[in-house]
């Protein structure tokens, strides 16, 4: 079964421990990139998805479908290896940057790419969600005050469509960071595939001289923990806006 004090005591060599850390946090701004770049494209595919049903704009909305569909109902591992071999990499990706190899970097942004179309695409059915739950007496007082369509969009219909769905975008984030472990599959620099580098290397570091079944619960356990950790974290920041939202819309209908 192997040594578990030896497999315990991998994680007692600080490098490894700042090695996890990196991945950690590597792991953290991949997926706050994505949410960030899917927010954006996903409110622009839902916004055309909605409102592009003219027959002059009905071409974009047909667009916005087929791509959100296309990437909500196909497996993000898929893209991942689509993008890794088909995606190109701009040359200031392509070197040295944030303690990584060219090479990673490459990886790095490949990878993002995958993460962010596939994310976007959810994200643009949440905002439809929002957008939707929006009265049509908004866009009539819009006009009546002189706004037009796209300023009734940026400064009425927008804010309120994303305050409605809050909680489901920050569920979403939670999808997002267990979704990156993915990444680990190219040998991407996040927190899972960094796991599974130390877990080959392991016979290096426990004294054994080879890798034991008590060396992958130790390593991979600690994954999960830190994965419960940072998703538990934003479970609870959902709960509670969840429950304020709820208060504020009990006061509402009280008056």
């Amino acid at each position: 079964m192997g040594d578990w004090g030896a497999s315990f005591s991998i994680l007692s060599n600080h490098l490894i421990l700042i090695y996890i850390l990196k991945g950690i946090l590597f792991t953290l701004i991949i997926s706050v990139i994505s949410v960030g770049f899917g927010i954006l494209i996903g409110s622009i595919l839902a916004l055309l998805r909605n409102y592009c049903t003219r027959s002059k704009s009905k071409l974009f909305g047909w667009i916005a479908t087929v791509y959100i569909e296309v990437f909500r109902n196909t497996p993000l591992l898929l893209w991942i290896f689509i993008c890794l071999v088909f995606c190109p990499c701009p040359s200031f990706f392509a070197q040295k940057m944030f303690g990584l190899t060219s090479v990673e970097s490459k990886l790095l942004f490949k990878a993002a790419v995958a993460l962010i179309l596939f994310t976007s695409s959810v994200i643009a059915e949440i905002v439809r969600g929002g957008l939707n739950s929006v009265a049509v007496g908004q866009f009539e007082a819009g006009y009546s005050q002189g706004f037009s369509t796209m300023q009734i969009m940026i400064y009425i219909v927008l804010p309120q469509a994303y305050k409605n769905v809050i909680p489901t975008l920050l569920s979403q984030v939670i999808t997002t960071i267990k979704d990156s472990s993915y990444l680990a599959n190219v040998a991407t620099i996040e927190l899972m595939s960094r796991i599974k580098q130390i877990l080959s290397g392991a016979h290096r570091y426990n004294g054994t001289g080879m890798i034991g079944v008590s060396d992958v619960f130790v390593l991979f356990g600690l994954a999960a923990l830190i994965y419960f950790i940072i998703n538990y974290s934003l479970s609870c920041v959902v709960r509670r806006v969840q429950k304020k939202n709820g208060r504020t819309v009990k006061v509402l209908m009280e008056n």
